[in-house]
């Protein structure tokens, strides 16, 4: 190649210690490039204990413009990659294969913590001319699959690939989750769209994949699930921006359904701070159970009492997803069991927001949960049972794939009011009325680690949507 044909440019700097959430890095693109190469460096200094360090996210927005919601992202890969290419045929993971037009287009750094020292950066930037290339045709997968009719579908709707920070390719994870017995899974990659245009060649009559995103705020994860395959939502603002409404309203306009992840998440940033009025469900098992689901399950009980209090009718679902990133991060566990009329975007988002599902750890769990009152009146996981206040309802949780030492836990709106080993049979019941149990909900969990001398059960096994109880909206 003619060296002539390259242009570079470096541009340095430093970030002090609370330097803004983003900063933009114009850079001018002529006419006749075909490819723009950005690779980026930055100091990490030694910090006193219990001071967080350097850490540098990047992406880039092309000529059409970085506002926040705007048109011109080209694709991030966070901290994930430390270079990226893109041109019309083709782009690094995380990034948009497409035209680089000329104009002035903005690597965006992303300061996640910088050390009390402050942050030195340097970005390098590479054009290339030349002839622009075939353009990259997209392979959506499709939004429906033959599926079995109205009945059970067990997807899992958090994962990661090489296109953000995981390290499993589309085509490994499509093969993890059919060898888990999943028959649905949701791309989630952080912040970019860029696996979409990927999966078609991956799905299948025996996988439905639905497009989506992690979206990654400095304020809390949550989940795109089923948009319109392309479709990206930004992540750049935090609860006290008032901005959270805007991209719900753009991810349902989109076809899609807004989920919170791991509310109480570890990591920095992790925690949910934008509340639950515009969620369309909770993530309350968010890969191995550890004390943060455990937060996380008793912080959506608490919604379902207020949604008892409000009498309104409105109430938020729970599901479970692996977010599975590398090994040994398994795919589906856990995963949620959906009842759904078919295999499709559509049916399963209408499942999962009306709760008519549960969440298992594996696909060898199996579970059936009723009630019925004293007339023949019946109902399953997510429905209501419309009984008198006083008349008897019989509760039934049948389960099987679960250790035979297993717990089972009966929770209302009072609490737990049955909490029983479970029988050889698999089959609990129990009896109960509307005036004492709004609702009624089934754990099943493992025995506790340290043998019940902690008020904590043991980690879960199953999780089920409520029953409501009793005359109501």
């Amino acid at each position: 190649m003619d060296r002539r044909d390259v242009r570079t440019e470096v541009v340095t700097g430093h970030l002090p210690a609370g330097a803004a959430d983003f900063v933009h890095l114009p850079v001018e693109v002529p006419r006749g490039v075909r490819q723009i190469a950005v690779s980026y460096t930055y100091d990490k200094p030694t910090v006193p204990p219990g001071t967080v360090g350097n850490a540098c996210d990047i992406g880039i927005f092309d000529q059409r413009g970085a506002e926040v919601g705007g048109r011109g992202f080209r694709g991030w890969s966070g901290g994930a990659r430390a270079d990226f290419t893109i041109s019309a045929s083709a782009a690094t993971p995380g990034y948009l294969a497409g035209p680089v037009e000329a104009g002035t287009w903005q690597v965006v750094l992303g300061p996640y913590t910088v050390a009390p020292q402050g942050m030195d950066y340097t970005v390098t930037v590479t054009l290339t001319s030349g002839d622009r290339g075939a353009p990259l045709v997209p392979r959506y997968p499709p939004s429906h699959a033959p599926g079995r009719g109205r009945a059970w579908y067990r997807g899992d709707c958090h994962l990661h690939t090489v296109h953000s920070d995981g390290e499993r390719t589309v085509e490994q994870l499509a093969a993890l989750a059919r060898a888990a017995g999943l028959d649905f899974i949701n791309s989630s990659d952080h912040n970019t769209a860029a696996a979409h245009a990927h999966l078609g060649p991956v799905a299948g009559d025996d996988l439905l994949i639905l497009t989506g995103e992690e979206v990654t705020t400095r304020n809390g994860h949550y989940l795109a699930i089923g948009l319109d395959a392309g479709e990206w939502i930004d992540w750049r603002y935090r609860a006290r921006d008032d901005a959270f409404g805007r991209f719900t309203r753009q991810i349902r306009q989109a076809g899609g359904i807004v989920v919170p992840a791991h509310p109480y998440g570890i990591s920095l940033g992790g925690q949910w701070k934008f509340g639950y009025d515009d969620a369309d469900a909770i993530e309350v098992w968010n890969g191995p159970w550890t004390p943060d689901d455990e937060a996380s399950l008793l912080t959506w009980d608490n919604l379902l009492t207020a949604a008892v209090r409000r009498g309104d009718g409105h109430w938020v679902p729970a599901m479970g997803n692996s977010d599975a990133h590398r090994d040994p991060d398994v795919v589906g566990l856990p995963q949620t069991v959906v009842l759904a009329d078919g295999l499709d975007r559509r049916s399963l988002q209408a499942g999962i927001t009306a709760g008519t599902s549960w969440i298992a750890e594996s696909a060898q769990v199996r579970l059936a949960f009723s009630a019925s009152g004293p007339h023949g009146e019946h109902a399953g996981i997510g429905e209501r049972l419309p009984v008198a206040a006083d008349a008897p309802v019989t509760v039934r949780l049948e389960v099987s794939g679960v250790p035979a030492a297993s717990l089972v836990r009966l929770v209302t709106d009072e609490g737990q009011l049955l909490g029983v080993p479970l029988p050889a049979s698999g089959t609990v019941e129990w009896v109960t009325t509307a005036s004492l149990a709004s609702y009624v909900r089934a754990e099943v969990r493992h025995p506790a680690a340290d043998g019940g001398a902690s008020w904590l059960p043991g980690p879960a096994a199953a999780i089920t949507n409520p029953i409501w109880l009793g005359h109501g909206k």
